[in-house]
């Protein structure tokens, strides 16, 4: 778990990097929308270490915390970039 992990949070990272170079605001969408998946995908294996009692829930609070509004910042971004360009969002 540890390293799937690891492997999405990198993740974030790099597509919200690559993000900042789209080309077109439907590859920016498109790419925002691979932030959006791996930080999801972030929250899910903090909440499985979690439920496995691997660390103590209050140990990642902050993090799951920061992770969570990464999301809704990421989810807000395609939303209004899908709002002033309907037609970005056919990718």
């Amino acid at each position: 778990m540890g390293k799937q992990l690891i492997r999405s949070g990198t993740s974030v990272g790099a597509n919200y990097r690559a993000a900042c170079r789209a080309r077109s605001t439907a590859d920016l969408i498109a790419k925002l929308r691979i932030v959006e998946e791996e930080a999801d995908e972030c929250l899910y294996w903090m909440e499985l270490i979690v439920e496995a009692k691997l660390v103590d829930a209050t140990n990642l609070r902050s993090i799951m915390s920061e992770t969570n509004e990464i999301l809704a910042m990421t989810v807000a971004s395609i939303k209004t970039l899908i709002s002033k360009n309907p037609t970005a969002n056919r990718k």
